[in-house]
């Protein structure tokens, strides 16, 4: 806990720990080194402050100093590096590759996600038949690890930290399943980022906020 004075000036987030979306603009934030205060919320009591300003109700919610609100955690992680990048996750050669894999994962793969974890909510097809869907997107992964440690070379880059917590996600459905899958270097790749540092922060446990209580600053 700290004194509202020092940090009245910082940005405020609105997080749910285990949302990737969250997550993801958690670990932008995070390698960039960018302090925010953080409000954990619960999904199914959301604060009346974050639909003040962001009606929509979903998480990550960042609003800057000077009022202006940032709903989606691909543009929280692009605006946190764009204040400084000292790893290097936007270099410009690799930047077009890396938001056209997230476009993919946004935009198919989550489609597959969201029905391999509810395949009980969607029974137009089995839950191994959406599995296989998103295996689609795996196999995209598995070849570009197959050529280097990252997605996009040698070293993190956007597409690693925005991909990464859906991976993940896919993964938990069903550990077993998962690590049987022919994807030596996708399970490498994520088993790293599970047990790399910045995760481990981003995944710190926080208290649900409320009106009243002291601030939060992450990290």
């Amino acid at each position: 806990m700290t004194s509202i004075l020092p940090f009245a000036s910082l940005p405020l987030l609105y997080s749910f720990r285990r949302c990737p979306y969250a997550m993801r603009a958690r670990l932008g934030l995070l390698f960039a080194e960018v302090p925010v205060i953080l409000r954990e919320i619960v999904l199914k009591n959301k604060p009346a402050p974050m639909l003040a300003i962001s009606p929509k109700g979903t998480v990550p919610v960042l609003q800057l100093s000077e009022g202006r609100v940032i709903e989606e955690s691909r543009e929280i992680m692009e605006w946190a590096l764009a204040q400084q990048d000292p790893q290097g996750l936007l270099e410009s050669e690799t930047l077009p590759q890396a938001q056209a894999l997230i476009d993919k994962n946004d935009n198919e793969f989550k489609h597959w996600l969201d029905r391999y974890k509810y395949a009980d909510r969607h029974v137009e097809m089995t839950q191994t038949e959406y599995r296989q869907q998103g295996e689609v997107f795996l196999q995209v992964l598995e070849e570009l690890l197959s050529q280097n440690a990252y997605l996009l070379g040698d070293k993190p880059s956007l597409a690693d930290i925005g991909i990464m917590p859906f991976v993940r996600q896919f993964a938990h459905v069903d550990r077993k399943v998962f690590y049987a899958l022919p994807y030596p270097n996708l399970q490498q790749w994520l088993q790293h980022w599970l047990e790399h540092t910045v995760f481990l922060q981003a995944m710190t446990k926080f208290t649900p906020w409320q009106e009243g209580d002291d601030l939060v600053v992450f990290p």
